[in-house]
Order: C-alpha cells, then structure tokens, then sequence
C-alpha cells in the first residue's frame, strides 16, 4: 500500500464505449483496452475493489436503430449485445496481459461466456479482490448503461462512481468541443446538474446517486495516470455529490 493511502475502499468504474474504438470509427482498439487495463490495474495493485459497467456505444446505438424504424426494445437488446463483446474483450486483456483474476457478470443470459448477474457473488469476487465487469446494462430496455453504473454502484455498496470520459476532462456548461468558451466545473450539486440539464449522464442515472447520496467524479481516463491520482485524493475532473463534498 502506497504512503498516501486510497480515499477510498471499492469503487464502480464507467466506462463508455466510445473508449473502447479509441481513435477508430468504431469496434474495438487493441491499444486502447489494453491502456485501460493498465489503468484498472494500478488501482488493484493499492488494494481498490473495482467494479466496471461498460457501454456499447462503439458497435451498436439503439437509439440511432430506433429513428431507422427498428423496434425500441429490440434495438436496446441489440445493444446490450455488444456491451457483452467489450466486457469479455476488456476481461481477456486484465487477465492476459496484467493477470488480474476478471469477473464478467451479464444482467442477460449468456452462460458460456460470462456469469449470471447476482449481487451477493459479485460482492464476494470484489472482497476476493478479483475486479468484476457489469455487462448488459440492467438487463432491461429503456435503460441506458448510466443507469445501469448507478444502479450497480449502489447495489455493491461502492463508495464512490467514477465516470471515465475518452477526451473530456470533466463536466462543462456546454460541450467543449463544439464551444471552445465552456466552463468546467470543478464540484457541482446533482441538483445543479439536472436543473442546467448538463449532459453528465442521463437524468435516471443521476437522480438514483442523489437520492443514495452516492457522489461521482466525471474524468478523462485517456490521461494517463488520472485514474490512481483519483483514488489518492488528487483533484480531478468534476465531482458531483449533494454537498460538494467527497465524503
């Protein structure tokens, strides 16, 4: 254990599709699960339980199916599909490249490649110190994956979500790269975020970490090192809590 301890126990780590393609148009980057891996690893080796839910943004968009005509439901399964191929992809690069013990848990059956999602187990993995990957969000439709690291988050007892950006450092008043003027905030309320309607995550999501007073920090995990520097309690990001304050 480092001299300048973890602020924090467990936590439950996002990570978006769009990290997985990397500098792709899309699929999955090599190079790119691999950094994150590296990442994920320093944290394991100062003790951190993690927990990951991961997006699919970067093979299937349900919502852009849905304006094509394709059933809603159908378009949302499809799209915990491909949260399945990165999950195991990101479990197969911990575990042969780092060898950290990986857990993949699905919210849908998929018995051949990865466990049945069970609260009580992924609990047990995390204590063993194996890190445990949330695939298929909650298993339902009309639920985004934000939901899903919410919900998860709370379920096992994480003290803290830590939303990785690929790109984006933090929570902006408007999106950075289309305004280059936007204001980063460095603590803002749940409140403040769904009354300013900041694209910090969709308003379900944030409203189930206010009413569990779970706080989230919104990063850039693309920089090497925030991660750690994160969990050491070094200012990163933005953290949203109710009170502004961490813990």
């Amino acid at each position: 254990m480092e001299k300048n301890n973890p602020i924090v126990k467990r936590i439950l780590l996002k990570i978006s599709g769009e990290s997985f393609k990397g500098t792709k148009n899309g699929g999955i980057d090599p190079q790119s699960i691999n950094y994150m891996a590296k990442e994920i690893k320093d944290l394991v080796d100062i003790g951190i339980e993690v927990g990951i839910v991961v997006g699919g943004g970067n093979i299937w968009r349900g919502a852009e199916a849905e304006k094509d005509g394709m059933d809603r439901a159908t378009a949302d399964y499809l799209g915990m599909l491909a949260t399945m191929i990165n999950g195991i992809a990101l479990q197969d690069s911990l575990e042969n490249k780092y060898n950290i013990d990986t857990r993949t848990q699905s919210a849908v059956t998929v018995q051949q490649v990865a466990e049945p999602y069970i609260r009580r187990k992924s609990i047990r993995h995390l204590e063993k110190k194996r890190v445990v990957v949330f695939a298929a969000g909650t298993g339902n439709p009309y639920m985004t994956t934000d939901t899903a690291a919410s919900l998860r988050a709370i379920e096992i007892e994480a003290q803290l979500l830590l939303m990785a950006k690929f790109g984006v450092d933090g929570v902006y008043s408007e999106d950075p790269k289309k305004n280059n003027k936007a204001t980063k905030y460095d603590t803002i309320t749940y409140q403040e975020a769904l009354t300013k309607k900041l694209k910090v995550m969709d308003s379900t999501a944030l409203a189930l970490c206010m009413d569990n007073d779970l706080p989230i920090i919104v990063f850039d995990l693309f920089k090497k090192g925030n991660l750690k520097n994160i969990i050491l309690g070094k200012n990163q990001g933005t953290l949203l809590s109710n009170n502004n304050k961490l813990i």
